[in-house]
């Protein structure tokens, strides 16, 4: 099957299920909900990390569902407690920020879990159903350009110009920063140029060589070399066979950017949340410089029937497919008020994913994606006093919604709906 053919039965298995909700069922629509405001209260420094610790591929001993069910509700202080950050930047210093919660509605957070369909097992389920983006034109156009993968081997998802939204065990592993996230950077897709290393007239190499002045003997000389190093380069390029010569034009690539600032909820932190840490797999990630690419919204997360098909998306780069994007879509199989499980086939590398759906805009036909969870990974839980294993992702609550919004803006004002 050629390339045409795979990107036509591509847009027809993800676009039919949207289209038959649209004509079955008019509700599934983005609501407007009033957003909790997150306001910083105080500010401490703390010592520099010891990025000790080694990077975790599968969490272990983590509550899920079912033991989630035997907790008591938190209270206001114990949100403000793990809502309150840590954010550590390049140059290596750390401070954390404790937090105030206002305007906050139990009843819009701690909706109770309903059970879905039962469950099976592993992060891979018979039939690998994940889809290998190949062409140039789908991996670098939106959405599947806002997947991004880190240096420390996860994926991510762009939330606004110089933002990224990954897992937090990508990055820390409840105790300590993982050894890679001292030097972090964030890839972003593209292609490479099929110019052959050539510069580009006025690029700032050439303007300053122009702008220096030298002797009219040490500028023959110069041209000399040059005419020189430009024969050997023709005849060089000339014995190259097109294939050779072609072989790196047009593939896809990475840009990397290095992380200016990370910010991660206490609530991750193993000694502060304990059982519940892994409703807190998420952080944010500052780029130090600006990307010109389209960036996928926030959105908060509806329950799995408010979904076409109770059905979730995300693309990341999982690590047995090397150098390939990978989608894939599923449905939810059960959640609760903070961790969805599916059954989309994902390895390891694609912890960090933005899991995405696709809703109309409200009293508009348009329909909008939006990131409404972060894929957690393959995580060991607890099942009725057992350790089993699913694929877990963290939903995107209205409190998760004004943190992250409260990280990218710096403060609440950019965050009163969602």
């Amino acid at each position: 099957m050629d390339t045409l053919q795979l990107a036509f039965l591509f847009i027809s298995i993800v676009a039919s299920p949207i289209c038959q909700a649209d004509e079955m069922d008019e509700d599934y629509t983005w609501h407007i909900k009033k957003i909790p405001h997150i306001v910083s209260s105080d500010i401490i420094n703390l010592k520099n990390p010891s990025y000790e610790a080694e990077p975790q591929l599968e969490l272990n001993g983590t509550c899920g569902i079912e033991c989630q069910r035997n907790l008591p509700l938190p209270s206001l202080a114990d949100l403000e407690e793990y809502l309150s950050y840590e954010t550590i930047y390049d140059n290596g210093t750390r401070t954390m920020t404790r937090v105030n919660v206002q305007d906050w509605h139990p009843e819009t957070e701690m909706g109770r879990e309903k059970p879905k369909h039962s469950r099976r097992k592993r992060h891979v389920y018979g039939t690998d159903s994940r889809f290998s983006i190949s062409d140039k034109q789908f991996m670098t156009n939106y959405p599947f350009s806002t997947a991004v993968k880190l240096s420390s081997g996860c994926s991510g998802i762009l939330i606004s110009p110089k933002h990224v939204l990954t897992a937090a065990h990508c990055i820390h592993d409840g105790k300590d920063y993982i050894k890679s996230a001292k030097k972090l950077r964030v890839g972003l897709l593209k292609i490479k140029s099929d110019r052959g290393g050539k510069r580009r007239r006025g690029s700032k190499r050439g303007r300053e060589d122009a702008s220096e002045e030298s002797p009219k003997k040490d500028g023959r000389k110069q041209r000399r070399k040059s005419v020189q190093k430009r024969s050997a380069a023709e005849e060089q390029a000339n014995s190259l066979s097109g294939k050779e010569r072609g072989s790196g034009a047009g593939k896809p690539s990475f840009q990397w950017t290095r992380v200016k600032a990370i910010q991660i909820a206490k609530g991750w932190f193993r000694d502060v949340s304990h059982n519940m840490s892994l409703d807190y797999d998420y952080s944010v990630l500052e780029l130090k410089r600006p990307h010109k690419k389209k960036y996928m919204e926030l959105g908060i997360s509806p329950e799995a029937e408010k979904m076409p098909g109770s059905r979730v998306h995300f693309s990341g780069f999982d690590e047995d497919r090397p150098g390939q994007l990978v989608y894939r879509f599923c449905s939810i199989s059960e959640q609760s008020k903070d961790l969805f499980y599916q059954y989309c086939d994902a390895e390891a590398g694609s912890s960090g994913s933005g899991i995405y759906i696709r809703l109309k805009e409200p009293n508009k036909k348009k329909w909008r994606r939006k990131i409404i969870a972060v894929y957690s990974g393959h995580q060991w839980v607890d099942v009725n006093n057992q350790q089993l294993d699913y694929n877990v992702a963290v939903r995107i609550t209205p409190l998760k919604y004004a943190q992250i919004c409260y990280w990218i803006h710096g403060n609440h004002d950019n965050c009163k709906q969602g």
